[in-house]
């Protein structure tokens, strides 16, 4: 994204919404990720998964949150990128080959820090749905966002 195009303390308010484009994601996908990342039977392979919680293979819970940070990164283009400061995190419903997962966030408060008057703290509520609208992954984030630097024009 163009740098005049990116978005600064300045430009965001409580209630502003964002929504990322939608992506789908396979079994391959989901099996390559948990053999690097999280290597356990119910998301390297449907045998492995067939007994376990899940019944089928379920993508890991670390795989839906990378996903959602690249769409977040594509979808809220934070002048400064994306820094969280603390976060909640909750998967209420497993990922699964053949979704397609879209993340809708909304900026719900900004906190004017009181001894760096360029920057606030911003909490965005993100969820990543599937695509029929079922939460998979909710998060909330509180981040460090600055103001336009002086002499930018908005």
């Amino acid at each position: 994204m163009p740098a005049d195009d990116r978005l600064y303390l300045d430009d965001l308010h409580v209630g502003q919404q964002f929504v990322s484009r939608a992506l789908p994601i396979d079994a391959q996908q989901i099996k390559k990720f948990a053999a690097e990342y999280d290597p356990q039977p119910f998301h390297l392979s449907e045998e492995g998964a067939a007994g376990s919680i899940f019944g089928s293979l379920a993508a890991s819970g670390w795989h839906t949150a990378a996903l959602t940070m690249r769409l977040l990164v594509e979808s809220v283009p934070l002048a400064d990128g994306l820094v969280g400061a603390e976060l909640q995190l909750a998967w209420p419903k497993p990922t699964r080959p053949g979704m397609t997962l879209q993340v809708f966030s909304e900026v719900v408060e900004i906190i004017p820090s009181r001894s760096k008057p360029h920057m606030a703290i911003v909490t965005m509520r993100n969820e990543t749905r599937d695509q029929d609208g079922g939460a998979l992954q909710i998060f909330s984030v509180k981040m460090p966002v600055f103001r336009r630097p002086e002499g930018r024009s908005p």
